[in-house]
């Protein structure tokens, strides 16, 4: 059984039954039944459904952000701009998917040449609790609407949300079991992986939980989009104006509770504005309202489960066993772990090494922007890098340097349904999103015609 628990007062949910092989195995069968009908389906009726979920994602935003709160703990406020989220994402592809997924003529010696974008078939889809309906929508709209069906395991503690979702296409009037939701343990993923029928597989995770799938992908030889945690640095240069930008800082890193892969984790700071930016940073962390995550002022809720508070706890402890020091926060209570500031971080601590998937933000004290960059890409994560300074055209000369998946200037990384996203490194490879996430599970046909 899954039992699903709202982490703010611990109260069961909800409980669900496992599906056992035979279940996994119609549902895979179900799967390439429903893709035998679903790939010869035309894009505007695939966009015409895909608008249709859109629509429903804004009729029912409060009830599903209300669940999205419940079974993770994020404030209301941000499970409801989650699923406004999710509603652009599929609007993006209704307008641009049939632009995307057109055939790209070719020129050549033949009397007609060209790349045919053709559906690959049954993509199992391995989600994450933290952005419960943006990690899987974000996911399933390219990739239905470019012809695939799919199969979502979703984290165990949003099963909830993982059979919303599953509702939410058929209520559309996508054709069943062409979106299906499983309910299996970790064990039970190969059998999926290994099915003919499954042609590919997407995982938003850990690094662990990366390599593991990646790994069952690649014995099977099926294609496979990674992505995974990271480490993002936040660099903080003599000249940024931090009256303007401290709000997008903070929130850089204590937004969801802290618990996003993209999320600022090191501020790396240049010596001369150092204090002044701790002392800004301290005073906005003092106006963050924390409390119970159902109410619409709360900004701070709670993490999702008490393991992931015992591991950041376990992580800070040890960075200051090792000689960083706490100097805001580290207070916990139940699932709440106090936004907390460590200073004088290192090479060689958690804080500096590993991802701290929760509310505390690690500082790094630099002499200058050379020695800054050296540390931000001392990581072995690439999903993204920010920096804050006045001068954009020196920044934008430091684009080279930074060898990860993203570089945002005087702004937080976050996700846009235009641009492309992933990481490198340790931080997994492949794209979702923009046209380069729609084309991720396809076969790129060559299409050679001779008179």
């Amino acid at each position: 059984m899954i039992k699903t628990k709202n982490p703010f007062n611990n109260k069961i949910i909800a409980e669900y039954k496992l599906h056992d092989n035979d279940d996994i195995g119609q549902i895979i069968s179900k799967s390439a039944e429903a893709f035998k009908q679903w790939k010869t389906e035309s894009i505007g009726n695939r966009t015409d459904l895909l608008h249709k979920v859109s629509l429903l994602l804004i009729e029912r935003k409060q009830e599903y952000a209300e669940l999205m709160t419940q079974e993770m703990g994020k404030p209301i406020s941000q499970s409801l701009a989650e699923i406004e989220k999710c509603s652009q994402v599929c609007d993006f592809y209704v307008k641009n998917a049939a632009y995307f997924l057109a055939d790209d003529l070719i020129v050549t010696d033949a009397k007609e040449s060209f790349i045919s974008y053709d559906p690959s078939g049954t993509i199992l889809a391995i989600m994450p609790w933290n952005y419960p309906f943006w990690q899987v929508m974000r996911f399933a709209a390219p990739t239905l609407t470019a012809g695939n069906t799919a199969i979502l395991k979703h984290a165990s503690n949003t099963t909830g949300c993982a059979l919303a979702i599953e509702q939410l296409f058929l209520d559309a009037g996508y054709p069943k079991n062409c979106f299906q939701t499983v309910l299996i343990e970790h064990d039970a993923i190969e059998t999926i992986i290994a099915h003919e029928t499954v042609t590919g597989v997407t995982l938003t995770g850990s690094e662990k939980a990366g390599r593991t799938i990646a790994t069952l992908a690649g014995k099977h030889l099926k294609k496979s989009v990674m992505e995974l945690g990271g480490n993002n640095a936040c660099i903080i240069l003599d000249d940024a104006n931090l009256e303007k930008h401290i709000d997008t800082i903070v929130m850089a890193r204590m937004q969801n509770a802290g618990q996003s892969c993209i999320a600022a984790k090191r501020f790396v700071v240049v010596d001369a504005i150092y204090d002044e930016f701790v002392e800004a940073f301290k005073n906005r962390l003092d106006q963050i309202k924390s409390g119970d995550p159902m109410a619409s002022e709360t900004e701070m809720g709670v993490m999702a489960r008490k393991d992931l508070v015992d591991t950041l706890e376990k992580q800070v402890k040890t960075s200051v066993e090792k000689g960083a020091k706490v100097t805001y926060g580290n207070t916990i209570k139940g699932n709440y772990f106090e936004p907390t500031i460590l200073e004088d971080v290192k090479p060689g601590m958690p804080a500096f090494e590993e991802e701290l998937f929760g509310p505390v933000a690690a500082f790094i004290r630099v002499a200058n922007k050379e020695e800054a960059i050296t540390v931000a890409t001392d990581s072995k994560f690439g999903l993204g890098t920010m920096i804050f300074t006045k001068d954009i055209k020196a920044a934008k000369k430091l684009i080279l340097d930074i060898p990860d998946g993203a570089f945002f200037v005087n702004e937080m990384v976050k996700s846009d349904v235009q641009l492309p996203f992933g990481g490198t490194k340790a931080s997994g490879y492949g794209r979702e999103l923009s046209q380069e996430g729609i084309l991720e599970f396809v076969n790129k046909k060559t299409v050679y015609i001779k008179k």
